[in-house]
């Protein structure tokens, strides 16, 4: 019922820069998260950045500065600019949306996932 399609993922030198973009579509009443979390082989996935209702950004403390969430409502796009990147943050970065369906029903979707290596 909700569909997320991320782009923007690839390969990068360190301190190089990458956007990753995640679009959702479907039978969407209102989003009130949207973001990105990353999952490193053999580590836990873990939050990288989201928006909330009213704008509200969290990010990971670790990646403050470097790492910037914007997004387009009227789209329920949202961006993550990242830059400076390290070795470390390679992973593969997935895009979460949640909010309600029609009806108020709620949803938790998340993407398939877009890689981003960072070659050192």
């Amino acid at each position: 019922q909700v569909q997320l399609v991320e782009s923007g993922g690839g390969l990068v030198q360190a301190g190089g820069s990458l956007r990753l973009s995640c679009a959702a579509s479907g039978s969407i009443f209102r989003i009130n998260a949207m973001g990105w979390y990353r999952q490193a082989p053999g580590k836990q996935r873990e939050l990288v950045a989201r928006i909330i209702t009213g704008g509200i950004t969290n990010y990971a403390d670790s990646l403050k500065g470097r790492f910037t969430i914007s997004s387009d409502n009227a789209k329920n796009t949202v961006y993550l600019q990242m830059n400076s990147l390290k070795p470390e943050d390679t992973a593969v970065y997935y895009c979460n949306a949640a909010g309600l369906l029609g009806y108020a029903r709620p949803f938790d979707y998340w993407g398939q996932g877009t890689q981003v290596t960072v070659s050192s």
